[in-house]
């Protein structure tokens, strides 16, 4: 049994243009996650689906039960693969994922989906800090302008930023193309 999981954090309706809060280049992240999915399902890797909800009918985006917290068309989920539904910024926080993932014996994660700079991040720094060898597809993953201090902050930058710490110390940080290649 494969002791690696693919985690697709948020890859929900909101985040695509149309959406209630649209990413930079979320289509084509979205669509090497695809690509990394159909990989993880053929060598038969645990699958996990991390959704995320406010907790309040007047979110900004992801409201409860609305179809832009929906898990988009392009990686919905098999019978038998895990949704994990999240509150947090955080994956493992408040919900079951790490004890799903450690039931099944998982000591590698892969990580893809969105927001580089909360989600993903969040989670690639938790998997590291609870032991597992973690892997962030950079290609696969999403982020949106930033401002700070006045100043505003494009997207290529603030994933740039986001994904040099994580390969710094947290995670493997690496392209869809040569994750596929082995």
């Amino acid at each position: 049994m494969s002791k690696r999981a693919l985690i697709l954090i948020d890859i929900q309706n909101d985040y695509f243009v149309g959406g209630k809060w649209s990413l930079h280049g979320m289509d084509t992240a979205t669509a090497n996650a695809a690509r990394v999915l159909a990989a993880a399902r053929a060598a038969g890797d645990t699958v996990v689906h991390v959704r995320h909800e406010f907790e309040s009918l007047d979110a900004p985006f992801f409201a409860p039960g609305s179809a832009g917290a929906q898990i988009h068309a392009e990686v919905q989920p098999l019978a038998g693969e895990a949704v994990v539904l999240k509150h947090k910024v955080n994956a493992f926080l408040g919900t079951d994922l790490k004890a799903r993932l450690d039931e099944a014996g998982i000591e590698q994660i892969t990580l893809v989906g969105a927001m580089s700079h909360m989600c993903i991040d969040a989670a690639a720094r938790a998997s590291a800090d609870f032991g597992y060898a973690t892997t962030v597809i950079h290609d696969a993953c999403a982020t949106r302008d930033q401002e700070f201090e006045g100043k505003q902050v494009p997207a290529a930058q603030v994933q740039a930023a986001y994904m040099a710490a994580l390969a710094f110390a947290y995670a493997t940080v690496t392209s869809a193309e040569q994750y596929l290649a082995g």
